[in-house]
């Protein structure tokens, strides 16, 4: 916190953020200047859940919501702002609330670094519980378990999770249920990319593409840490973090003049979190147990304890509506061909079946995407 300019905080109202505003805010006399990005979307939007932990910390808050002009205005400007082919598509939120910010301070803290450190992200569950009890089922059996699952759509699963109790509900059900069906046929060593990977066979799309040898697979992070969760949360922060998050919010940051300083990832605290046992990360299906300890000192539980979401944007629709012309052009089939980069079979069919509703590939269209975009930038 330290600055001899105007100072912030980025704040989603999840565990990590909340829990930087609120020892932030523990050690300011004054309210701490908090921001937030929200979106008129069901699934996406957190700005409420900022705002009540904002109004109980009393910080001085900001909040914008997000609409498809918004985002279209930004797409034009990826590709010179990432420098390279870069396919999260929260980066437009992330530009957004950086601008956002940049209106009103010169330096923001985030809580980035949490869920690689403390172990937030579902996958780690995936790993500590769900594949336990999978690993056990014969092949054949996890087999038919994918089976059931893929009789109903990934939209009518979201329908019938609608009808479910709140505390039941999940974001993107139907998304969710259909990872579960890969990974109920997935092998351990198939596992973290599979959670991670945007296309399932990444070379298939690349014309003459391989799979070049990398951390994931290499069997030396099995010797590192051979319990799967903290195997997950040691190729995490060896190669998601660095390589996605933290370039992501430097550049998105950068392009407005904003400092981003990302205290959970001070050494000492890296260190920490590795010396910690297990069951202080994850316990009883609860992630992050000991960064929540810490934040229920200053936040109630009830306004944090909420399904993990995300700080995503609802490309889903956003690629159905006002962004499919955009979309088509740059994923037709012919241009595609004429480039000779990417093959157009497999784009083209997840092209198709998303535009129909039958399936949400907004991730891995958007990779494709991002891809087009900076080599049409390129071109000029």
């Amino acid at each position: 916190m330290m600055a001899d300019v105007p100072l912030g905080a980025f704040l989603s109202g999840g565990v990590d953020s909340s829990t930087v505003v609120a020892l932030m805010q523990a050690q300011s006399a004054q309210p701490v200047r908090t921001f937030s990005i929200g979106f008129k979307a069901d699934g996406y939007d957190e700005a409420q859940h900022a705002a009540s932990v904002a109004r109980h910390l009393g910080t001085d808050h900001t909040e914008f919501y997000l609409e498809p002009h918004h985002a279209r205005d930004v797409i034009p400007r990826l590709p010179e702002m990432f420098d390279e082919p870069f396919a999260d598509s929260s980066q437009i939120p992330t530009f957004l609330v950086s601008q956002l910010t940049r209106k009103h301070v010169t330096v923001a803290l985030s809580g980035d670094g949490g869920d690689e450190l403390f172990a937030g992200y579902n996958r780690y569950i995936v790993a500590d519980r769900l594949w336990k009890q999978l690993a056990y089922l014969p092949q054949p059996l996890r087999r038919g378990v994918a089976g059931a699952i893929h009789l109903a759509s990934p939209q009518a699963w979201d329908r019938m999770f609608a009808h479910l109790p709140q505390r039941l509900a999940r974001p993107q059900a139907g998304d969710k249920l259909y990872k579960l069906a890969r990974i109920a046929s997935a092998s351990p060593a198939q596992l973290y990319p599979l959670l991670v990977s945007l296309w399932d066979n990444s070379p298939d799309l690349v014309i003459g593409g391989a799979e070049l040898p990398d951390l994931v697979a290499d069997s030396s992070a099995d010797n590192i840490a051979p319990d799967l969760a903290e195997r997950m949360q040691y190729l995490d922060q060896r190669t998601y973090l660095p390589d996605d998050i933290l370039t992501k919010v430097d550049r998105a940051s950068m392009a407005v003049g904003l400092e981003a300083r990302v205290p959970l990832l001070d050494h000492r605290v890296v260190e920490f979190a590795w010396s910690l046992p297990r069951d202080l990360k994850l316990r009883g299906g609860s992630t992050k147990w000991l960064l929540r300890q810490v934040l229920y000192r200053h936040v109630p539980a009830s306004l944090i304890e909420r399904p993990k979401m995300g700080f995503g944007a609802p490309v889903e629709s956003w690629l159905r509506g006002p962004l499919r012309e955009w979309a088509e052009t740059l994923l037709g089939e012919k241009r595609l061909n004429r480039e000779g980069y990417l093959n157009a079979a497999p784009i083209r069919r997840r092209l198709t079946e998303h535009m129909s509703g039958a399936r949400n590939w907004q991730h891995s269209l958007w990779a494709a995407l991002m891809f087009q975009s900076w080599l049409e930038r390129q071109a000029h």
